[in-house]
């Protein structure tokens, strides 16, 4: 007989797949435009609307980057960051808990050989290595919130390490989304706005490079060193 907390945690994975299939089967449908069009018709509860949306799509496997340019495009450079680092941090958090407490070995199988290093870069190096893979993105977003599930480190560190070292790449990414959708009403300063936007994406790849290089020089090589 299944107990009522086996039978919740079968019900949650199955909502898990569900959701990771329409996703699959809508990919083609799920743009940035899309999202904005969404959110903009619901008025005052639009911030919280998109924030949950986001995570929900963090959750489900969804490109973040389009959410991301869209948050820029609706709310600004200011908000928008900070709307979707509160969606993409809330969702991180939410794929890190299903990781640990109810789909590991889902998790161990999708993240394959990519695992091992994370375990034992948590293991040797807690919020830092967190740190690490957020600025320089060498698993993809959603496979990396659920693969970090399955490692030591604490739920706290995981949440705030995510947040920060976030921030920089989504502050640029956002910033960008406010460019272009300035450029498309034809606002003010169009070319000084496309530039500053271009140069912020340039110096997160550069940093994002640079620390890899540091990386690299300090420590034994490796699949994520």
């Amino acid at each position: 007989m299944i107990s009522g907390k086996t039978s919740v945690r079968i019900l949650l994975v199955l909502i898990l797949l569900a959701g990771i299939t329409a996703m699959v089967i809508w990919r083609e449908q799920l743009s940035a435009a899309s999202v904005e069009a969404w959110v903009g018709q619901l008025g005052w509860i639009a911030p919280l609307a998109f924030i949950a949306g986001y995570a929900l799509a963090t959750v489900f496997f969804a490109p973040g980057l389009l959410f991301t340019l869209a948050g820029g495009a609706l709310f600004g450079p200011l908000l928008g960051t900070l709307y979707n680092l509160s969606g993409a941090t809330i969702g991180a958090t939410l794929a890190f808990l299903t990781a640990r407490y109810l789909a590991s070995d889902w998790v161990a199988q999708k993240a394959g050989k990519r695992l091992r290093p994370l375990v034992d870069g948590v293991a040797e190096e807690g919020w830092r290595f967190v740190a690490f893979v957020r600025l320089v993105p060498l698993i993809p977003f959603n496979l990396l919130n659920y693969a970090l599930g399955l490692t030591q480190i604490r739920l706290s560190h995981y949440i705030i390490a995510s947040f920060i070292f976030m921030a920089p790449g989504g502050a640029a990414y956002t910033y960008l989304g406010y460019t272009g959708r300035e450029v498309a009403a034809g606002g003010e300063d169009i070319v000084k706005k496309a530039l500053l936007a271009l140069g912020l994406i340039a110096t997160i790849a550069f940093l994002s490079r640079l620390i890899m290089k540091r990386r690299k020089q300090t420590r034994p090589a490796g699949n994520l060193s």
